[in-house]
C-alpha cells in the first residue's frame, strides 16, 4: 500500500472516529481536529474559551503536532497551565495543498502515538 493511500485511510478513520465523538454528524475539518488536540493538549477539556483562546489551543496543537519534526520543541507550562514552545526551525514555503498533506501526517501520527488509530 502506498504512502500516500496509507495516509488517506487513516486520515479517513480518523475523521470518522472524532466526528461520531464530537459532532452530530458532520465530518470534523481539518482545523475542527487541530482544536481538539489544542484542548487535549492543553487538558482542560471541559472548559469554555474565549475567541483568542481557541486561536492559542490551535496554536499549541500546531506546535505539539510539528515537534517530532524538529520544528518546534517544547520549553515551559506557564502559571495558568498552558505549554509554551520555542521555534527551532522555521517551516519552508508551503503551497496550501503541501501544507495540508503535512498537518494531516502529523494528526495521523499524534493519533497513532495514542493508538486511536491503527
Amino acid at each position: 500500500m502506498s504512502r500516500d493511500t496509507q495516509l488517506k485511510e487513516r486520515w479517513e478513520q480518523l475523521v470518522n472516529i472524532l466526528s461520531n465523538q464530537f459532532s452530530q454528524g458532520e465530518d470534523l475539518d481539518l482545523d475542527a481536529i487541530i482544536y481538539l488536540i489544542g484542548v487535549q493538549e492543553l487538558g482542560k477539556v471541559h472548559n469554555e474559551f474565549k475567541k483568542d483562546e481557541k486561536l492559542n489551543l490551535m496554536h499549541i496543537a500546531i506546535c505539539r503536532l510539528l515537534e517530532p519534526y524538529g520544528f518546534y520543541e517544547f520549553e515551559f507550562f506557564d502559571e495558568d497551565g498552558w505549554p509554551h514552545y520555542k521555534v527551532k526551525e522555521e517551516l519552508p514555503p508551503l503551497k496550501a495543498g503541501e501544507q495540508s498533506v503535512l498537518m494531516k501526517e502529523a494528526i495521523v501520527n499524534y493519533f497513532l502515538e495514542r493508538e486511536v488509530i491503527e
